[in-house]
């Protein structure tokens, strides 16, 4: 026979009254033989987290306080990177790229040149900063030397940027012969120039009163016709103007002079508007 008892609810309240919880829950584990003990970070697992920026940064300062001798920048440079299992060369580059922000040409050369004895990072873009720090700093023998061995040993595949950067350091040096020589190989080579290249030779030959090579190179180089420029975050086609001081603004020509070969790969909403136009939506945003 079936039975059902009943419990009153104000007996489970009252029994539930004894039972105490605890009001404060403590990081710790329980031991089976001396009680409980505090958790402790993991050795092997740290709380600051240390990337190739913050760790490029600590290389700069690393070398920015020592003298120039070799053996002295080499060294510290070796026990930088004494425990790291592979060459950390994605930090070195940041950190010739925050050595190049801030002009320091010596560092990048030796740091530059201790990667490369190294076996690492044997790349164009090393040999251009490198080429680029150098002349800077006025080493032009060595500059020359190291053009002229990877201009010997990459003939075919040179990129452009180095024709360019030599032939803008003879320009800024008034070295004219050897200026001519990287010109005439570019053609050589079939290597179509930049506008800012062919004004600055350009340039040279009307100081020296080569007029008629002068109308020569301006007729096989004549300047584009359109060039693209960035209006209010839209890339804008305009008419191109023929800039007349290269030594000044070599870089914002040269990097017009590169959108404006690219003409064949400007979509269809693009826009086309003239010089004038464009002056206008200057004056009003201003």
């Amino acid at each position: 026979m079936l039975t059902l008892r009943y419990y009153s609810p104000p007996d489970l309240i009252g029994r539930l009254q004894f039972l105490e919880f605890p009001k404060k829950v403590s990081n710790c584990v329980v031991c089976a033989a001396k009680g409980p003990r505090p958790r402790y970070p993991r050795v092997w697992k740290t709380r600051t987290k240390i990337g190739t920026v913050s760790k490029s940064l600590k290389l700069v300062e690393c070398i920015k306080g020592l003298s120039n001798v070799k053996e002295e920048v080499y060294g510290a440079l070796d026990s930088f990177i004494a425990w790291d299992l592979e060459f950390p060369l994605i930090t070195v580059k940041k950190a010739l790229k925050a050595l190049e922000h801030e002009k320091e040409w010596k560092r990048i050369i030796q740091v530059t040149k201790w990667m490369l004895s190294k076996g690492q990072g044997r790349t164009m873009g090393s040999y251009y900063l490198l080429l680029y720090a150098l002349a800077e700093d006025g080493r032009i023998d060595e500059a020359e030397e190291l053009w002229t061995r990877l201009f010997s040993d990459n003939l075919e595949s040179m990129p452009r940027v180095f024709f360019d950067r030599m032939i803008f350091i003879y320009y800024r040096r008034q070295m004219h012969d050897k200026m001519f020589e990287v010109f005439a190989d570019m053609e050589e080579l079939g290597i179509r120039p930049t506008v800012a290249i062919v004004n600055m030779v350009g340039d040279v030959f009307q100081k020296l009163g080569m007029l008629d090579k002068y109308q020569k190179l301006k007729k096989k180089y004549p300047p584009p016709k359109w060039e693209y420029r960035y209006i209010k975050g839209k890339r804008v086609k305009i008419r191109s103007q023929n800039l007349k001081e290269p030594e000044n603004g070599y870089k914002e020509v040269n990097e017009s002079s590169n959108e404006s070969n690219r003409e064949d790969e400007v979509d269809s909403d693009e826009l086309e508007v003239d010089q004038s136009e464009v002056s206008e939506v200057v004056n009003q945003d201003q």
